[in-house]
């Protein structure tokens, strides 16, 4: 058994397929008030922990420094100062990161994990002021919100690559970016705050392959972090998402039924896709109301393109009010899949982004 740093708080990892447990700490104070963040996370001592990818933090300091407390040995994270290029941090354990040399005057400064880690949950610790400096308000939190659901596209896996074959330890790591994926890049250029709500290998119904039987993405969508029973998450007052995508059913029908599975053949499989579905959409609907609107996406999986189609546009047709269904088309939009293990590339994540971009600005207009 293996645990993380965050055991010392209460949070403890266990790796290798088990389960995270979080004890509830005394006396809790809630997110550092000098950040903003939209994205899921739970208060451990002064400290927010998180799991999912492409949380993300946004400050603003006065001076000519300032530090980003971190306790985290598993993930990766971007960091951006004023908007700039972003800069890297691999694993970077439990250190205070000081970013120095910056002009005299007011600064923002913004933290996105870039990886997955369903069983380690991270620690951020807010920002530090440099010598002579001072952490200022937060910034505003944006009017518009976009939560994205779904799987490893989603996710930002292996995007970043070049090359399909990410065998090698850390290689699939280094290269996956939920903050260059295309939801994130969406809600970009749309000004919106966003949650990256993804896990991959999972699908509505059945995860890639018919691994993990009897769990399925619906198994932890509730959780704040993703691998913890006793992690509820409790949606605050002031995230109400105006537009909720989803894409999700890629890993149920990607590959064919194994021996075993409890599926007898693919019609069976879609009428249970399509049923947790509608279910999953009505749960939604209750908790975010009537003027939420969902938008379906999926992609081409070849052969088997037809039974998602198929199962996408029935529960459009039987969700019709605010629910629309977007499809990527591999060979139109000129994906080349050179990620990960065929996945998206960052080129791809730049189209699919554009694609969505236009599709949600007539949503909101």
């Amino acid at each position: 058994m293996q645990l993380t740093s965050l055991a010392r708080l209460g949070v403890i990892a266990l790796l290798g397929g088990g389960l995270v447990t979080v004890a509830t700490p005394a006396a809790a104070t809630p997110v550092p008030r000098q950040v903003h963040t939209a994205g899921r996370t739970v208060t451990v001592g002064t400290d927010a922990a998180f799991t999912w990818p492409g949380v993300y933090f946004e400050g603003r300091f006065r001076g000519t420094s300032v530090g980003l407390k971190l306790d985290d040995a598993v993930n990766d994270y971007d960091v951006q100062v004023d908007g700039g290029p972003p800069a890297t941090l691999v694993t970077p354990g439990a250190t205070t990161q000081w970013i120095t040399g910056l002009s005299r005057g007011d600064h923002t400064v913004r933290l996105a994990k870039r990886t997955e880690s369903p069983w380690n949950a991270a620690l951020f610790g807010g920002l530090v002021p440099g010598p002579g400096g001072r952490i200022l308000a937060a910034p505003a939190a944006r009017h518009r919100q976009i939560e994205f659901i779904g799987d490893s596209w989603t996710a930002g896996y292996g995007d970043m690559s070049t090359s399909r074959d990410c065998s090698g330890e850390g290689v699939l790591t280094r290269n996956s970016n939920a903050d260059q994926a295309f939801g994130a890049r969406t809600a970009k250029a749309l000004n919106a705050d966003y949650q990256i709500n993804a896990w991959s290998g999972i699908g509505m119904v059945r995860n890639y392959n018919g691994s993990s039987p009897g769990t399925d993405y619906r198994t932890y969508y509730d959780r704040a972090l993703q691998a913890a029973d006793e992690s509820v998450w409790r949606r605050p007052a002031s995230w109400h998402p105006q537009v909720v995508v989803i894409g999700l059913g890629t890993n149920d029908f990607s590959t064919p039924l194994n021996p075993g599975e409890k599926w007898a053949d693919d019609a069976a499989l879609a009428a249970d896709y399509v049923a947790a579905y509608q279910g999953f959409l009505d749960k939604l609907r209750k908790r975010y109301g009537p003027a939420t609107r969902f938008v379906l996406t999926y992609p081409d999986l070849s052969y088997r393109t037809t039974a998602l189609a198929d199962s996408v546009q029935r529960i459009v047709r039987d969700r019709h009010d605010r629910v629309s269904a977007l499809y990527y088309d591999n060979a139109a939009l000129g994906l080349d899949l050179l990620g990960c293990d065929w996945h998206p590339s960052s080129h791809d994540h730049a189209i699919l982004a554009g694609t969505l971009t236009t599709y949600l600005r007539n949503l909101f207009s």
